[in-house]
């Protein structure tokens, strides 16, 4: 097994204990995680009060807040992890960063530019269905990353919410998470 450095980034709902306790397990199989705060302390009960937090934030200055958290450490060549908005946020930094080892998706992508180019390898774990990561989204998004060349790999969990691996969402599916952390685990240690 390898060990990677790793920036996780956190879902709309902000810096939560289940974003700590990814960290923590990700730590015990060996890897150097760094968990930024891209909300300075603020957290959500619900997704539509995230989804406030993010918009008075803004897009553009929450990808400024996390290239800055991933800058120190990127010479290491990163692996770029996330939650739902923070997988959006990890597949932006991953696809601009010629230094990037991996990119591990959780719960979430982001849209693609026609001239990405990237040969790095890039795992998607989401629920089946989502209503944020609808069929036709997700297709277009799997053909257009091995476009870019990544080598690409998703697996869905077919009646899990979207954040199914937060325990304190209602979005919770226990076998779903269970079963999405040794794969992801293994995918770190090939990296």
């Amino acid at each position: 097994m390898t060990s990677a450095t790793i920036v996780l980034l956190h879902s709309t709902y902000g810096l939560r204990p289940a974003v700590h306790s990814a960290a923590e397990r990700l730590r015990a199989a060996g890897h150097e995680v760094y968990v930024p705060d891209l909300f300075d302390g603020r957290v959500a009960d619900s997704v539509e009060d995230g989804r406030k937090i993010r918009d008075e934030i803004g897009n553009e200055e929450l990808l400024r807040r996390a290239i800055v958290a991933a800058a120190p450490h990127s010479e290491k060549g990163l692996v770029y992890a996330g939650f739902s908005m923070g997988a959006a946020l990890a597949q932006n930094l991953a696809l601009g960063d010629e230094k990037a080892r991996g990119l591990l998706l959780l719960h979430g992508t982001s849209d693609i530019a026609d001239d990405a180019a990237t040969d790095i390898p890039v795992q998607l774990h989401v629920a089946d269905p989502d209503p944020f990561e609808p069929d036709d989204w997700l297709n277009a998004w799997y053909l257009r990353m091995r476009r870019a060349g990544a080598d690409v790999e998703v697996f869905r969990y077919r009646g899990a919410g979207h954040l199914y691996t937060d325990p304190d969402l209602p979005d919770y599916d226990e076998e779903a998470a269970e079963r999405t952390w040794p794969i992801a685990l293994d995918f770190l240690a090939d990296l």
